[in-house]
């Protein structure tokens, strides 16, 4: 009886001729394809100047989906609100979070602004102060309404509407 490896299980185990080919071309392709990778690029021309007012026109539009910190300024989006479970919790800015008061929480507007909050679908409109930062996870959302903000726009039921917020006042410096 002829003794074999414990590894050897039989001939039909071992890699076909083109299976240690293909595995050879692969390893070389790959080779070529670091090996193209570190060789130098020379740096193509740069892009001409653009002037200072096409400058700020690109700069407005790349923080298009930020409100500015001016008054009348304003942006549409979505809104969606909330309530409940932080109720009584501090906020961004320090104040405790009361869902019957007609607050709301933005990404970079000013703590103490005041903004005009218009659902589109119903008309409907209400002044809030903002004092904390959110919301949160959705890019599409722009701000998050207390309860008591969203009763009065008519948006609890629907939980996220279309909406204009205008800066109405900045707090004072």
């Amino acid at each position: 009886m002829i003794r074999r490896p414990l590894f050897w299980i039989g001939w039909h185990h071992r890699p076909r001729r083109g299976a240690r080919c293909a595995g050879a071309l692969l390893g070389l392709l790959s080779a070529v394809i670091v090996i193209a990778g570190c060789t130098a690029t020379t740096a193509a021309d740069p892009p001409p100047r653009a002037s200072a007012a096409q400058a700020q026109t690109q700069a407005q539009a790349q923080t298009s989906r930020d409100v500015a910190s001016t008054v009348g300024a304003s942006q549409l989006g979505r809104a969606s609100w909330y309530g409940g479970r932080y109720h009584g919790r501090k906020t961004a800015s320090g104040e405790r979070f009361d869902q019957n008061a007609l607050t709301a929480a933005h990404r970079t507007l000013p703590f103490g602004s005041v903004v005009r909050v218009k659902n589109l679908k119903n008309g409907r409109s209400v002044e809030v102060r903002i004092n904390d930062r959110g919301p949160f996870g959705r890019k599409t959302r722009i701000i998050d309404v207390s309860r008591a903000a969203a009763t009065d726009l008519r948006m609890r039921k629907a939980g996220v509407v279309e909406v204009e917020i205008t800066v109405v006042s900045l707090p004072a410096k």
